[in-house]
């Protein structure tokens, strides 16, 4: 069937907003109502096939190679898409989320398949992250107190927010799953005065994680590994706290409950766990586009999902905040910043990749703004907890927090 009548059949009964589209003759449809709404330029006659099984990679394709541009705010379309039925809600959450649901695979997912799904996506290049994300290289949903927060002040406030749901003390040894370039392992170890270890898969982050630690002087104070939170657990390390921040949904499916077992592990009996996570609303399929060159090996559990796992150990839920409004905002932070270096990142890689990097990050974007995939910050604690507050006040006024204000010393080396 031909791309473009297959189209026009799915756009002739839009419910809610507008799309124009320009096709290859250079005629003009307009689907809906007479509001602003973005417009899809087809730049070849017989290039998408919407009825497929697989439109988002038909779509996703099709932009990255140019055969199809788009006029306005891709996040704008992927939210036209989504209320109008054209891409389903699990379709848009898998095919432009952060990362993707994965139905559960037969086999054992090797360490070694673990660091290739991880530097498909972190070692594209320090250089290239440092050019669009914060100072700090915080990649990971930011905590905004207003929305004019800079980027800066909201990444800074999600990481001093998470350490004070764990009641964070001087001296207590910290575990960070999935550290990043480091940045929370450094605060942990600078403000709150702990002995702050972080894991990662990922070689550009353990080196550039490894540089700044060095170059902030928090030698034998922070300390960053390139270790599998597996290998950690069978070598019987235990911490007070444990984060994990953006990590979980690169697990997988099949993987979720050996996660959460060595979690509790990991963890000293009376002490919090603080697992960040991009949740799904519904379970769904797999969404090819961004198996294939976003995030392969991903999966994202709903909320559900993990607290089932959760009851399953000796772990105890005392606090669930869904943080999905902060993801956009964030997006919308990091959209912005990428576009302004577009030139910058045209010397390191080629348009496609320019392309491909914009759909993921609008898409996402548009994901969190339909709601159909959200944030949640889960604070855990295995067996019954130590000094937990009976409110929520010390969260909002950290001097009663022991060792947070007063902390002047240098903890012990780990």
């Amino acid at each position: 069937m031909n791309a473009i009548l297959g189209l026009h059949e799915q756009l002739d009964d839009v419910q809610a907003g507008s799309l124009n589209v320009v096709h290859p003759d250079g005629t003009t449809t307009h689907y809906g109502n007479r509001e602003p709404g973005p417009t899809i330029i087809f730049r070849s006659g017989n290039i998408l096939d919407l009825l497929s099984d697989d439109p988002l990679m038909s779509f996703g394709e099709a932009y990255m190679d140019g055969q199809v541009d788009v006029e306005g705010d891709l996040a704008d379309l992927v939210s036209f898409a989504i209320r109008n039925g054209i891409a389903s809600p699990n379709e848009a959450a898998q095919g432009f989320a952060g990362a993707i649901r994965r139905a559960a695979s037969a086999g054992i997912r090797s360490f070694k398949q673990q660091k290739r799904d991880i530097a498909h996506h972190y070692d594209v290049g320090n250089d290239f992250f440092r050019l669009w994300l914060d100072e700090s290289l915080t990649y990971s949903c930011a905590y905004f107190r207003t929305p004019t927060d800079t980027l800066e002040q909201a990444q800074n406030q999600k990481i001093e927010h998470s350490l004070h749901k764990l009641r964070l003390r001087a001296n207590e040894t910290l575990l960070d799953i999935g550290c990043g370039w480091g940045a929370l392992v450094m605060q942990a170890a600078k403000k709150f005065g702990s002995r702050a270890l972080g894991i990662t898969l990922s070689e550009q982050q353990y080196a550039g994680a490894r540089a700044a630690i060095e170059s902030g002087g928090l030698q034998g104070k922070a300390e960053v590994r390139l270790q599998n939170y597996e290998t950690l657990a069978r070598e019987r390390a235990q911490f007070d706290k444990i984060v994990s921040i953006g990590m979980a949904e690169h697990v997988g499916k099949a993987h979720l409950a050996e996660f959460i077992h060595s979690l509790e592990t990991l963890l000293k009996p009376g002490g919090f766990a603080l697992l960040h996570l991009i949740t799904g609303v519904k379970e769904g399929p797999i969404n090819g586009w961004t198996e294939k060159y976003i995030f392969p090996g991903g999966y994202i559990p709903t909320l559900a999902e993990i607290i089932n796992h959760v009851s399953e150990r000796d772990l105890r839920v005392w606090d669930v905040e869904n943080l999905g409004p902060h993801y956009q905002l964030t997006l919308d932070h990091w959209s912005e910043r990428f576009e302004r270096c577009v030139p910058l990142i045209r010397n390191q890689f080629d348009d496609r990749f320019v392309r491909m990097w914009r759909l993921y990050l609008r898409a996402s974007s548009a994901s969190f703004r339909e709601g159909i995939i959200e944030v949640h910050q889960i604070l855990l604690s295995r067996g019954q907890p130590r000094n937990l507050s009976l409110t929520r006040e010390d969260l909002y006024s950290h001097s009663d927090i022991p060792g947070v204000k007063r902390f002047s010393g240098a903890p012990q080396s780990i």
